[in-house]
């Protein structure tokens, strides 16, 4: 069997499932649907010696903010990927695919062949997943793009399609890609038997990067250049920020599938979704006896066909609701009826208008080193909750307009505060002076816990100075 290379695409911020899903941490790096996130769960399926298909270490592509939670999610799923793409900025899928594809052919596997897959899907049935790539290889080996397409279970207004050859074969040409439709013409394109666009893609890097060539020569040249000029960092790979931002934003479909004349499908039932919506996460989950979904601390009294989450937010108790979304967060609640859900995004323009950080900053705010959330604030203080886990180190840094004291919760720390270092223990307690150097550092096998007051006119997170830093960042960010 041919050797198949993934490549997860890590991208996007995952609106509709806001309040969860935010800039920060969006959906694909959530546990939405799985015990596992949705990055360690496609990972799994498509892991070397998963099933009977000859799977490579895969490629991950993603943003800069997320280099580390992607790395991390990757280590705990037992997963070693080839390498991790940054992008400088998300200039949605065709860039992302060249990218990897000229890092295949850099490494002198040019003819190898693509399985390009987002990282926010879900697949019920892995087994037909992985009999759908085998019956696409052959197709892939002589030079054809193959998408999968997924067989409709209803007419859904929240997908695109893809009319075939007629014809039953394991693999058929593809005569249209069709957009997000209405109602009705959703409802006759499945009569018609045109399948779901899952989004999925199987071709080699040099058949790859001729179409793009051919029909989208900007995004060829400029991510050409980007990699020529990429510098690489253990397993991160970075291109010329300045060549990379040349390319349009343009996404594969309407690069190379609408325009290419040697593109096929491979129709399959896989018990796919995008869970792109909150009453699409309803529709996969296991409903009690009134066709409630339920997550979290919650009392549903007289309540149908609906959807109530609760991630850490208050207790929600619900009366009398039908085909409603509630979603409770820490500092955040949704309220919807399910067929408005993919409105989603609508809440969260208002949001970013109003100035608010809800749409882009979860509650608690992940580093490489751990974790931190808001407790409490006011006028000049603030106070946070802050989470190391083993090994953990902050940056060596000072504020020039705010001084801290930090409690110990639980576990051991290091600090340090100019010359002075000390170990603490429950609680022990430091005050860092404004302007201070200091640096925390969890050295125990536990996590570190700590509470941290801190007092000042300006209390921003921008309010750093790096002095080093174990994690390579340059953003003015914890």
């Amino acid at each position: 069997m041919e050797r198949v290379w993934p490549i997860l695409l890590c991208g996007g911020s995952g609106t509709r499932l806001w309040p969860l899903s935010r800039a920060d941490v969006p959906k694909q790096l959530l546990a939405v649907a799985q015990e596992e996130t949705m990055l360690q769960a496609t990972a799994l399926r498509v892991r070397p010696g998963s099933g009977a298909l000859d799977f490579a270490a895969p490629i991950v592509v993603c943003g800069e903010a997320h280099r580390f939670l992607v790395g991390e999610q990757l280590m705990q799923a037992g997963i070693q990927p080839r390498a991790i793409l940054l992008e400088p900025e998300r200039l949605s899928t065709a860039p992302a695919i060249a990218f990897a594809a000229h890092l295949l052919e850099r490494d002198g596997q040019g003819a190898a062949l693509m399985l390009v897959t987002p990282s926010d899907h879900l697949i019920g049935d892995v087994p037909a997943f992985h009999r759908a790539i085998a019956n696409a290889i052959p197709a892939a080996q002589d030079g054809a793009l193959v998408t999968f397409g997924v067989r409709p279970t209803e007419p859904a207004t929240g997908y695109g399609y893809i009319r075939s050859a007629p014809g039953e074969g394991r693999v058929r040409a593809v005569s249209r890609f069709i957009e997000k439709p209405d109602v009705a013409t959703a409802e006759r394109l499945v009569a018609e038997g045109c399948l779901w666009n899952a989004g999925i893609f199987l071709f080699r890097a040099d058949a790859l990067l001729a179409a793009l060539a051919e029909h989208a020569p900007a995004v060829a040249a400029a991510i050409r250049a980007a990699m020529a000029g990429s510098t690489t960092d253990g397993l991160f790979v970075r291109p010329d920020p300045v060549r990379f931002a040349e390319a349009p934003a343009i996404s594969i479909d309407c690069a190379v599938m609408e325009r290419s004349r040697n593109v096929c499908v491979v129709p399959v039932d896989m018990g796919w979704s995008d869970i792109g919506s909150w009453d699409a996460l309803w529709r996969v989950g296991v409903p009690d006896a009134d066709g409630n979904v339920v997550r979290g601390e919650a009392a549903l009294i007289a309540c149908r066909g609906s959807l109530v989450r609760n991630e850490g937010g208050p207790f929600v108790a619900a009366l009398g609701l039908s085909d409603m979304v509630v979603v409770a967060t820490a500092d955040a609640i949704l309220i919807a009826p399910r067929e408005r859900a993919e409105d989603i995004r609508r809440v969260v323009e208002v949001i970013e208008a109003r100035g608010l950080e809800l749409a882009r900053t979860s509650h608690e705010v992940r580093r490489p080193w751990g974790s931190f959330e808001a407790l409490g604030r006011g006028d000049g203080w603030q106070v946070k909750r802050i989470v190391v886990k083993p090994g953990g180190q902050l940056s060596l840094q000072r504020h020039a307009h705010r001084a801290e004291t930090w409690v110990v919760a639980s576990g051991e720390a290091i600090v340090t505060i100019g010359d002075d270092v000390s170990r603490l223990t429950r609680g022990e307690t430091a005050h860092i002076p404004i302007g201070a150097i200091h640096r925390l550092e969890n050295p125990g096998p536990e996590p570190l816990e700590l509470i941290e007051v801190q007092h000042g006119c300006y209390l921003g997170e921008d309010d750093i100075v790096r002095l080093a830093d174990s994690y390579g960042r340059a953003l003015p960010a914890r």
